[in-house]
This record gives structure tokens, sequence and C-alpha cells, in this order.
């Protein structure tokens, strides 16, 4: 089995895409590789085929290997829920809770689960790429470090370090990274990566030759900015499309909570040509809308607390009153609802909240999550629908006699009598092409033309891909990977 970990001088600095085009590269060459992130902070989570969660990135990634999402591939994934404390899942599942400090002395723990998921991996797959989280020079975090250098003396990985350019201050991001490596670290760092570079590569060869003389690692690759491309965001909120190709277009407001979870939700829509997509965050004015979806949310008490402080209580009266459609998703969903009880403190200590009120029905949170992938049918017109379900809340009331959403077994969901109002537990609803045209026109968009999203994923896939294979020196990747006279070399 071989092995190698893409650490990122910075956040955002590329490790997840430059580790999804490498998964597809190397599963076309009919490599059977797998992804791994030992340890993730994010609050965009997939559903997994053994019934856990992880990051979404790696679920793409598994996408980019032509392989099921196991939790193994992302084993410790911690979800924010405070300022200062976030909910810990080991291998898929909830564990509780906890502070950093609390986290911190949890490390040990951690760190077992981590190899343990690891050494699964190894023994199923030829390669395993692997991605750290955040920077490895973040200071006050090295102690019981799992997630970067940590790791990978553990195993005895070789690492790419990956910075981008596109920021600015790329060779400084690089030199002092690798300055505030202890020796032993260093000496597993057997190349950097530009990333997002824009113009002539000949403008930047000078600063290249510096920086392999600075520091004593090759540049392995240049990777070129790639316009329009789209990937599922591991957690940071893309910016919206507020272009439209279309006279006609459909206006759609999305508050950006503060704990707002998995917002890869509104990806389909940021992509639609006939779609107005607007992210709002704090005191932003908002523009008049035909569609209002308040997101998924990991404190949603919280975060209902905000919308009221934010003023879109009023704001959504209003914009029903003059015949506006409103969707609530997940904790979205929970918040239309006459009341939420956390009795065992499961997002805070709040015991619960009133909610919005705008359907009859009371969620109670509770310590089991529910994480399922289902697929059914959308009960405006009959149209397929497939998505993922991933909450602790259970909803009961008489609006859910009326439901959105028949999954087969059970239904889900509710919509008002007057049909102006329609919540769902189910995540990715919009990715289905049918019922994405059938959301839009009931929120009042005729003759969608929504994107078959699942091919836009795959074909930008496959753009990295062939980007990583052009601009990266696959053949020193494959020499770490494989040695030097494998037969896999090509």
């Amino acid at each position: 089995m071989s092995m190698l970990m893409i650490q990122g001088a910075t956040s955002d600095a590329g490790k997840s895409v430059l580790v999804t085009a490498l998964c597809r590269s190397l599963a076309r060459r009919g490599i059977r590789v797998a992804p791994f992130k030992p340890q993730n902070m994010a609050l965009n989570s997939a559903v997994t085929i053994d019934g856990g969660e992880i990051g979404r990135a790696q679920a793409l990634q598994a996408q980019a290997a032509g392989v099921q999402p196991h939790t193994d591939m992302n084993p410790v994934l911690l979800k924010p829920n405070t300022d200062i404390g976030a909910q810990v899942i080991i291998q898929g599942h909830a564990i509780g809770n906890m502070n950093a400090v609390t986290y911190h002395d949890y490390k040990s723990v951690a760190r077992k689960a981590v190899l343990e998921s690891f050494q699964r991996l190894q023994q199923q797959y030829d390669v395993v790429l692997i991605e750290g989280a955040g920077s490895p020079a973040e200071i006050n975090l090295r102690e019981n470090d799992i997630a970067n250098m940590g790791f990978a003396e553990a195993v005895n990985c070789p690492v790419l370090l990956v910075a981008d350019i596109n920021r600015g201050g790329v060779f400084a991001h690089l030199v002092g990274t690798l300055s505030l490596l202890s020796e032993s670290e260093q000496s597993l760092v057997k190349g950097m990566v530009i990333n997002c570079f824009r113009g002539d590569i000949a403008l930047l060869q000078s600063g290249l030759d510096w920086l392999e003389n600075k520091t004593g690692k090759p540049v392995t690759g240049v990777l070129p900015f790639l316009h329009n491309l789209h990937l599922e965001s591991e957690d940071s909120l893309a910016q919206a499309n507020n272009e439209t190709l279309e006279d006609r277009y459909l206006n759609v407001l999305v508050p950006v909570l503060p704990r707002i979870s998995n917002h890869t939700d509104f990806d389909p829509l940021r992509l639609h040509p006939q779609v107005k997509l607007h992210f709002m965050g704090a005191m932003e004015d908002r523009p008049d809308a035909d569609l209002i979806i308040l997101p998924g949310s990991k404190n949603t008490c919280a975060d209902l607390a905000w919308l009221r402080e934010q003023g879109w209580e009023e704001f959504i009266h209003r914009h029903l009153r003059y015949g506006g459609k409103l969707l609530g998703i997940c904790g979205g969903f929970q918040m239309l609802g006459q009341a939420i009880h956390d009795p065992d403190a499961i997002e805070d200590r709040s015991g619960g909240c009133s909610g919005f009120g705008f359907l009859d029905m009371t969620t109670t949170l509770a310590r089991s999550k529910q994480l399922r992938n289902v697929q059914g049918r959308l009960l405006l017109d009959g149209s397929d629908v497939q998505g993922y379900e991933i909450h602790s809340g259970i909803s009961r009331g008489a609006a859910l006699e009326t439901p959105a959403v028949d999954l087969g077994g059970h239904t889900d969901g509710a919509l008002s009598a007057d049909g102006q109002i329609m919540g769902t537990y189910l995540h990715g609803l919009f990715e289905s092409t049918a019922a994405c045209d059938a959301l839009l026109n009931w929120a009042g968009l005729k003759n969608s033309q929504t994107v078959d999203y699942a091919q836009r994923c795959d074909a930008d896939i496959e753009r990295i891909a062939d980007a990583v294979e052009q601009h990266l020196d696959i053949k020193a990747i494959d020499v770490l990977l494989f040695g030097a006279k494998n037969r896999r070399l090509g």
C-alpha cells in the first residue's frame, strides 16, 4: 500500500481539490485509491454507505476515486455548534459535545480511531491519499496533533505542501511554513505545489528557482486558476452567482446563519442560469424575493435567535403576505414549527426555544441522530427526488399529515394548507433535476432549465484531473507513491 499526504500552507490552499484530482487521475489508471482525512472541522457532511457521516469533501473525493464513501475516510469530524465548542463525531457517529480544552485531552482516544481507520484503508486499497487540515504550522496545536505532521510522522508518510498564489504571499506561506516545522517534519516534505496561478509561467520561473534554492525542496507543479470550476465546499461558503443568462429569473434569499450547515444544498441553485441566489449575512439589506430558504443549522435555537435579532421574522411575515414562498431544510424546517425542545442539551444548554409558528408541529432533539441516504417522490408533482438526512430532531404535529416528500416506507416534511410554506429534513433535494424544476416552479419560475448537477460535478472533477496531469510532475508523484522502479510508473 502506498500513501501520500497533501498539507496546506494555509486553510483553503487547495488541499481538497488536489486530493480530489489525484483520486480521479489514479482511478483512471485502474489504481484502487481511497481518500483519507484524519480530522476534519466542517459543518458540511455526507452520509456514508455504512450509516455514518463524514465531511463532504471526503465524499466528493470518494466519488472521484470511484468508490463508496465510508466513515474510515474521515474518522474524526468536528462540527462547531458554539464559538468554543463542537459536536465530536468518531468514525461516523456523534459521541457528544466538547470544548477545545476537553477535546485536546481527548485526542489520544481520537488518535487511536484515526490509526485504526487508516489501517483498514491500507488493507483495502493500493493507494491512500491523505488530506491535512488547516496548516501544519499552527504552533498552539502541535502537541498531540492528529491532523497534519503528527499523523504524517506516526505513519512515516511523504508530504506535498500546497499554497494558493491567488491569495498573495505564496513564497512567504511556503518558506514560513517549512521554517516552523521540526527537522524530522521537514524531511517528510517531498515537494511543493503552487495553486491557482494566472498568467505566463515564464514570469514565475525566477521565483520558483529561488524557492527551490531557499528550501531545498522541489516545486512539484504549478496548477492554473480554473475559471467557473464548481466543487462542493468543505466548509467555506462559496460566493453566490448573482448573474443570470435569462431576462426572467427567480430571486432566492438564504440567510447565512452563524452555524449554517450543509450549505452545499444550494450549489445547484448557484449554478442555475435562471436563479439569482443571495446569501444574506448580518445587517445586509434584503431585496424582495420569490423564495426564502431557511438552511440547516448546527445550533437551531441560537441561529433562530440570530434571525430574530436581524429582523428576519418580520421580513418573512411581510414576504408571505405578498405571496412569496418559504422553504425550511433540516434545522430551517424545525424553525418553522411552534417549538424546539432540547432537554438533553444536544445543541446547547438553553433547553429549547419557540419557533416561528408557521407550521403546527414541535421538534424534540434526541441523542440518536438520523443518518441515511434516501430516495422517493416530491409530493408537489410526483417527481423523483433523492438526498440524505442528518438530524437529531424528531418532529410531531398535525402539519406532518400533509407531507412534502414520500420516501417509500415513510413520509417527510410538511406543506402548508395554502401551499406557501414547505419544510423537509431532506438535504440535497435540489440535486435531483426533476425535483429542482418542480420546486422552482412552485416558487414561481416557469420553464426551469435546471443544470444536471451530478453531470456538472463529474465534469469538473475531470477538469481538475486533466489540469493535474498536465501541470503536475506525475512521474515525481509516482516515485513518491510506488518507488522509482515500480511497474505503475507511466
